[in-house]
């Protein structure tokens, strides 16, 4: 891009609710901040906006310098709901007058601003604004697990999906909270800006860039990673840091700290596929490198791989592949 050439400039609206979870706001604005330092196509302009100007926050800092809720919205906006605490830091109390009149002031603004064309997204207990505004009828969405119940009682007729990191509508997206707001930012990001600039944003907040459920895996890496499982996470984990040993399931049971049964079990329901199909993903993505940066032999690149000959190699490369193992190399350079 010449010097010349401005970015493709995306406006985001931040909606800051009383009792804002303060996370749900800088986590994901975090992840904007980084991509426009990390790339020069995509500018993210965010604008913090709600019925009162100075917010108390889930742990007892205010906010403030919040703007009005503006009466009209750029077409190509995208507008993200935080979410609220209950029982913020030293402020316990019930729910006063002022707090709520804001709450239905969000809504009613919701309501007369979300039009075709403006992409909402909902962190944490946002989706329940969100849900009273009706803008979740007939949606498939999520929220936190503390909240699944509010959620289905405010919006009877949408889909709600429980233990997923966040779920895209069309031009409604929704996460689980706080931390999955992160996931949700990252995955906004990469459709904008590209996957790499997604990759360098998560590697610089040290997370992991899990995708959601039906979307296009970015690495065959993280195949399997839309889910909060943690026993599950511990069985990859231990898989992507060394995918050349021999992985039983039984030995992974150990690993994760479950029955290899209940692995099993676990596995197929959390990931869509069975352990040792995991298994041999990461190694045929492994062989996948080695074949894209060598001239080693196929038996070479699958012993390497961790598979027992170029035999068993290509029987795993060709569950997951179109085309044969040597594809791989077609755009390596002569001589490399």
């Amino acid at each position: 891009m010449t010097d010349a050439a401005q970015p493709f400039d995306i406006p985001v609206f931040v909606v800051v609710p009383p009792r804002v979870l303060l996370l749900d706001v800088a986590g994901p604005i975090e992840v904007l901040r980084k991509a426009n330092l990390e790339q020069r196509t995509v500018r993210f302009t965010v604008t913090y906006i709600g019925p009162s100007a100075t917010v108390g926050s889930s742990i007892g800092l205010a906010v403030t310098g919040v703007a009005v809720l503006p009466e009209r919205l750029p077409d190509n906006a995208l507008v993200v709901i935080a979410g609220s605490a209950d029982a913020p830091m030293a402020n316990s109390r019930a729910w006063d007058e002022q707090e709520r009149a804001d709450q239905a002031a969000i809504i009613a603004w919701l309501k007369a601003a979300i039009r075709p064309g403006i992409r909402l997204a909902s962190i944490c207990s946002g989706a329940l604004l969100a849900a009273e505004a009706g803008m979740l009828d007939g949606r498939e969405c999520t929220t936190h697990h503390g909240c699944m119940e509010d959620l289905i009682r405010l919006a009877p007729s949408a889909r709600v999906r429980d233990n997923r990191l966040y779920v895209e509508d069309g031009d409604r997206l929704t996460s689980a909270g706080i931390t999955a707001g992160i996931d949700l930012m990252l995955h906004i990001v990469a459709e904008a800006a590209g996957h790499a600039c997604a990759l360098a944003v998560a590697r610089y907040l040290v997370v992991y860039l899990r995708r959601g459920g039906s979307d296009p895996q970015l690495s065959p890496w993280l195949e399997g990673r839309n889910h909060i499982h943690p026993v599950i996470h511990r069985a990859q984990d231990a898989v992507v840091a060394n995918p050349t040993q021999d992985w039983s399931v039984a030995l992974l049971a150990r690993v994760s700290g479950a029955s290899p049964r209940n692995l099993s079990r676990l596995f197929n329901e959390q990931t869509g596929m069975s352990v040792t199909d995991f298994v041999n993903r990461m190694r045929v993505s492994l062989a996948r490198e080695m074949l894209a940066g060598s001239r080693m032999d196929m038996e070479a690149v699958a012993m390497r791989a961790g598979f027992g000959s170029a035999r068993q190699l290509r029987r795993a490369w060709n569950r997951v592949n179109d085309g044969p193992p040597s594809a791989a190399r077609s755009r390596l350079p002569a001589g490399s």
